[in-house]
């Protein structure tokens, strides 16, 4: 028997079981909106997470500051070995550079202070990207640019190598000497182009780029301050000449023997020395061999010639005494004078060291 007062309660009952069937699912709802926005989080992140690391690890700006900072680090053999560094002769060639250029340069001993290293921009033109970047090599702020070119995929990871090497050329001449530092590197022009080098070719000699190399000379026989020059162009050879100047230790070297050879030519007894710079000439007859000494030995001044040296013009005197015989009348008159005479030579470093100084064809080595 229902009564008026269970009417409230079937209701209630109904109310119950409609407001259960909401709540449940109410919660599925939910669970599902956090279960997609946890995975749009989760993609946003791992995208995120793959441009941060493309940018700072696999991007082409990436691969060209690693072999920065290679250098930087004074890793010369690790840079070298990067993808598209090493060039081969048809490159070279190409860009007007000796195909035998020397790698002498090409190590860690030879490489100066690369600091501030920072991208500037990068710019695709096709399938290459232009990365320009600044720094400061040996404190001089700098830009350079440099092509690189994919090179494949290692998974999700691009792959980068330098689509034209950052190599050059120096192309040096060191004129006075075959011994010449490079940023502190010792190298000896026969070790690179053999023992009959011409002393007045340039040698080729390969660099990284970017870098600030300073070439100097100090041996006993000449010296230069140091000559910096800049490789900041791939692939662009940069000219250089160093010209020496002689040191105090090899003009002592030549006074000495130019001071002998003259020594040894007024030693002969004639009134015209053998391949002398000096004589005297009379119209009449000599009683005794004249007797020479010098009595004013030239002061040795030396100049560059070419990868050589000479001996400019310079004054000296010699002394002769000789008695003279009269054709006329045989009386006899003594010549007690000076003589002024001009030497002047040339002189040339030998392979071994040695110093030849030819005076009018006369050798003195």
């Amino acid at each position: 028997m229902l009564s008026r007062a269970g009417f409230p309660r079937l209701w209630h009952v109904a109310e119950t079981v409609t407001t259960d069937t909401g709540t449940s699912r109410r919660p599925l709802a939910v669970r599902l909106g956090v279960l997609a926005l946890a995975a749009v989080l989760v993609a946003a992140m791992f995208a995120a997470g793959y441009f941060f690391a493309y940018r700072s690890l696999y991007s082409p700006s990436a691969f060209v500051t690693k072999y920065l900072n290679l250098l930087a680090a004074g890793h010369a053999t690790d840079a070298l070995a990067m993808p598209g560094v090493g060039v081969d002769a048809a490159a070279l060639e190409g860009a007007g550079i000796d195909a035998y250029s020397s790698e002498a340069l090409l190590r860690s001993a030879a490489l100066s202070s690369l600091t501030d290293i920072h991208v500037d921009s990068e710019e695709a033109h096709g399938e290459v990207v232009a990365v320009t970047v600044s720094y400061r090599a040996g404190g001089h702020p700098k830009t350079s640019t440099f092509q690189v070119i994919r090179s494949g995929w290692t998974g999700l990871v691009p792959g980068w190598r330098f689509e034209q090497t950052p190599l050059t050329s120096i192309e040096l001449t060191v004129l006075g000497a075959t011994e010449f530092t490079v940023n502190g590197f010792t190298v000896d022009k026969r070790q690179i182009a053999g023992a009959n080098v011409d002393p007045v070719a340039p040698l080729s000699l390969l660099v990284f780029t970017p870098g600030l190399y300073s070439v100097s000379v100090d041996t006993k026989i000449s010296a230069s301050a140091g000559t910096a020059v800049l490789a900041d162009v791939p692939l662009h050879p940069v000219p250089v000449t160093v010209q020496t100047e002689p040191t105090a230790d090899f003009l002592a070297v030549v006074q000495e023997k130019v001071n002998g050879f003259l020594s040894e030519c007024a030693k002969q007894e004639v009134l015209q020395p053998t391949g002398c710079p000096f004589g005297l000439v009379v119209q009449n007859l000599i009683v005794d061999p004249p007797t020479w000494s010098i009595a004013e030995m030239p002061k040795v001044t030396i100049e560059p010639s070419g990868g050589d040296w000479i001996l400019p013009p310079t004054q000296g005197t010699a002394h002769v005494k000789v008695e003279v015989r009269s054709y006329f009348d045989g009386s006899v008159r003594s010549r007690d004078e000076d003589v002024p005479f001009t030497i002047r030579a040339s002189i040339s470093v030998l392979p071994d060291g040695r110093v030849s100084i030819a005076v009018g064809g006369i050798d003195t080595r």
